[in-house]
């Protein structure tokens, strides 16, 4: 089964990490995506930061553009990946060894895909 990634964190305690220690855990971060390539579907995406962002959202009037990211979380998204494996349990064992999880604020929300559009059929 596929499952979406979407690796978070919370920008205000990136100021909490010892610079050695993120690049040390970046580091890690590339290794990881090499030994677990296998159950990757695709390459993934870093994203580049909030500041970036550009959001459409609803309007009374038809769809608005709103500079910056549009959302009333503290975490944000910073990049996403999707895998292949055989169930949650699995998807969630491999999601454990994500080495950012060493730094605080650190997230991955984990979501199956819809990949049957039949089950919405009427």
């Amino acid at each position: 089964m596929k499952y979406v990634l979407m690796f978070t964190r919370r920008p205000d305690l990136d100021a909490t990490v010892d610079p050695e220690v993120g690049q040390a855990v970046y580091k890690k971060v590339y290794e990881w995506f090499q030994e677990n390539g296998d159950t990757f579907t695709d390459s993934g995406a870093e994203l580049l930061g909030i500041e970036t962002a550009t959001t459409v959202k609803h309007g009374e009037d038809g769809p608005v553009v709103v500079d910056g990211p549009f959302n009333e979380a503290k975490e944000v998204v910073g990049g996403f990946s999707v895998i292949d494996v055989a169930d949650m349990d699995a998807a969630i064992a491999l999601v454990r060894t994500w080495p950012q999880l060493e730094l605080p604020g650190v997230a991955v929300e984990i979501r199956p895909m819809v990949e049957d559009y039949s089950q919405f059929d009427e």
